[in-house]
């Protein structure tokens, strides 16, 4: 049975980064034939420019029909005027509303080689190991917003129900690994982050009593990310914390450009990108850093289409080119991003061929 891929490049560096994932992806079908099967379609500014919307509805359709969806990145100086009901950053939070796709998972790892490529101390990050599980269809960036006279209005807003089920996504996530959840809030000034920490609370007391739970303020959690990160097992978070502390955390793997993440729900496709933005000031040049997007369709495999060897495959295959000093110039590097997928690609051939 063929497995069905959307793949969104979107704008700037994304539809670069998502060819080099898509690369890897056949050559991990030909060697463990997955039938797997690629449909491109408009997305973000390119979709503003084709069609008008940043989200349009044969994209919508081809999602909501797909078995996961590889996305790239959206945005970029070109749209800065369009106005903000259809710029590309809404076709996004649009896209992930209509998949209900509520619950953003973000893993770190550092990598031995990148660790000089930090600009925190190797001591401090060595053996850094942790998940962000980040709240996506709730809070600040889906409530009211409005002008009004000389004031303006972002209204964050959360029910019990979409902490419940984000809380339950973390907890079984952190059963699977070190069995330590941490919750991020602001409790001490915000009434949604006092929601959000009682209701973590009930559920983690009632459901997972065999997980460890801690609370921490996000200013504190901010500090602790880059002091301490190896303390940090699985952190669960709303959706405006959880968006600037990944970023943050991008600073102790070395680089946007190697960070994961995948996002999904209840029911239908889950969506698969890296963390990072479109990149306009690099896009077109062949420099971007394809291993965030290519670890993004490692998880795809692992998660929506359970193969972990295949998985583990990719996973192998682009720390041992991180180890062979295949990086792109974000890490130090030199390599173009078609060198670095193509160095990708042929050590996932000489794996395969070992283990035949």
């Amino acid at each position: 049975m063929s497995r069905q891929i959307v793949v969104l490049g979107g704008d700037g560096i994304g539809p670069e980064v998502t060819a080099a994932a898509v690369t890897v992806l056949r050559s991990v079908d030909r060697r463990f034939h997955l039938d797997l099967q690629f449909a491109e379609h408009a997305f973000g500014g390119a979709a503003i420019d084709a069609h008008q919307e940043p989200l349009p509805a044969t994209t919508l359709a081809a999602c909501q029909q797909a078995d996961a969806i590889l996305l790239g990145a959206v945005g970029g100086p070109k749209w800065a005027n369009v106005p903000v009901a259809i710029r590309p950053e809404a076709g996004l939070l649009a896209l992930r509303q209509a998949l209900g796709l509520y619950a953003n998972v973000r893993p770190l790892k550092v990598h031995e080689a990148l660790l000089d490529a930090s600009p925190l101390k190797r001591e401090r990050i060595e053996g850094t190991d942790l998940v962000v599980v980040r709240e996506l269809t709730g809070g600040i960036y889906f409530g009211r917003k409005a002008r009004e006279g000389g004031a303006a209005i972002d209204e964050c807003r959360y029910t019990v129900a979409e902490i419940e089920r984000v809380t339950r996504q973390a907890a079984r996530l952190a059963r699977t690994r070190r069995s330590r959840l941490c919750s991020v809030d602001k409790a001490n000034v915000l009434e949604t982050s006092r929601l959000w920490r009682e209701t973590v609370t009930r559920i983690m007391a009632a459901e997972f009593p065999d997980v460890a739970i801690e609370h921490l303020l996000v200013d504190a959690m901010a500090m602790y990310l880059v002091s301490r990160p190896r303390d940090f097992d699985v952190i669960v978070t709303e959706n405006l914390f959880g968006d600037v502390l990944t970023d943050e955390a991008a600073a102790i793997a070395g680089s946007l450009g190697v960070m994961p993440s995948s996002s999904s729900g209840d029911h239908g496709p889950a969506l698969y990108e890296p963390i990072h933005g479109s990149a306009p000031d690099i896009a077109g040049q062949g420099v971007a850093n394809p291993m965030g997007t290519i670890l993004s369709a490692a998880m795809m495999l692992r998660h929506s289409f359970a193969q972990e060897e295949a998985a583990d495959a990719i996973e192998g295959a682009v720390a041992k080119a991180i180890a062979e000093g295949f990086l792109t110039r974000d890490l130090g590097g030199r390599c173009s991003t078609a060198e670095v997928t193509a160095k990708v690609v042929s050590l996932l051939e000489a794996h395969v061929k070992a283990a035949a």
